[in-house]
């Protein structure tokens, strides 16, 4: 009986993979879920933690699949002379600000308008950019 609900499951897995592999491609905000919570360490962990990793190195489990390593978070205040300019931060995010010169091609998502998908409160997305940009702060070496 398990197995055999194992088998469903499996198959039926396999068959939304399928699906939404030939399924046309929508836009990035539409395509990504949007979790709850606005706190900086969730957006962190959802979002930001598969390239750049828990601890905000560079090292998170699809880091090795990209053209360009993810940025070590935090060395951010680091390589700007121990100063870390949250509204620059906030911006890079959002998608506002371009990447520094031999970064390659924006991988990073543009968090910007997939964080405003809620059309009745526009604000939290910047809410949440602001908090993801305070709990990156909170990273920086000392």
């Amino acid at each position: 009986m398990y197995s055999m609900r194992l088998g469903v499951a499996a198959g039926g897995f396999l068959l939304a993979l399928m699906s939404a592999a030939q399924a046309p491609k929508t836009n990035a905000a539409e395509a990504i879920h949007l979790i709850d919570s606005i706190q900086g360490p969730a957006l962190y962990t959802a979002y930001c933690s598969v390239c750049h990793g828990a601890d905000g190195k560079g090292f998170g489990p699809m880091a090795k699949s990209l053209k360009v390593t993810p940025a070590d978070l935090t060395r951010i205040a680091g390589r700007n002379g121990g100063r870390f300019s949250i509204v620059r931060i906030q911006r890079v995010i959002s998608g506002e600000e371009a990447l520094p010169q031999g970064h390659g091609p924006r991988e990073m998502p543009l968090w910007g308008p997939i964080f405003s998908q809620i059309a009745w409160d526009q604000d939290l997305g910047r809410m949440r950019v602001n908090n993801l940009a305070k709990y990156i702060e909170q990273m920086q070496r000392k």
